[in-house]
């Protein structure tokens, strides 16, 4: 094992003297569409080398959440797409690691870091299509009981909403 030398760090300031545009984040990004980048993520993830160690981290006990903030990461690292595009692919990407555990066969694996049995959230993944009624029932019944309680005034303000628009 090798030393940790206390010494061996950039020197503070280092950054405001180097050439700019020498880090990948520092250059427009490669994918600016969340479609785009999603596909470019499922090809990595289904070619036979990195589904491989996919499913051998997951069989291990590596939360899907964990294998996601990898991916999403290194892709900001890389130049792949910037923070905001990375964070809207972090529900695609954790859905598509949790489609491979399933199809791999991989009987228990944990979705969240932080919760250990993950009965809900394995569930909820699972489950979306068939609550959509719930779903839909539950927005009426909430629909009904929101009042309108902001009254604008002012001589651009939008007219008040009619009580047949509001159903």
């Amino acid at each position: 094992m090798a030393e940790i030398n206390d010494f061996d760090a950039p020197i503070p300031g280092q950054s405001l003297t180097d050439k700019p545009g020498n880090a990948a984040w520092e250059h427009p990004p490669q994918f600016t569409d969340t479609t785009e980048a999603s596909e470019y993520i499922w090809d990595k993830l289904t070619h036979p080398d990195y589904v491989k160690q996919v499913i051998a981290m997951l069989d291990a006990g590596i939360p899907v959440e964990a294998l996601c903030r990898i991916i999403i990461f290194a892709g900001f690292t890389e130049g792949k797409w910037t923070p905001d595009v990375g964070f809207m692919l972090a529900e695609v990407v954790i859905k598509m690691i949790a489609t491979i555990a399933v199809k791999s066969g991989i009987k228990k694996f944990k979705i969240s870091m932080q919760d250990l049995t993950n009965n809900r959230e394995m569930k909820a993944i699972m489950d979306i299509g068939s609550k959509e009624k719930e779903f839909k029932k539950a927005s009426e019944g909430v629909q009904k009981d929101i009042e309108p309680k902001v009254t604008q005034k002012g001589l651009m303000a939008a007219p008040p909403p009619k009580e047949e628009e509001m159903i």
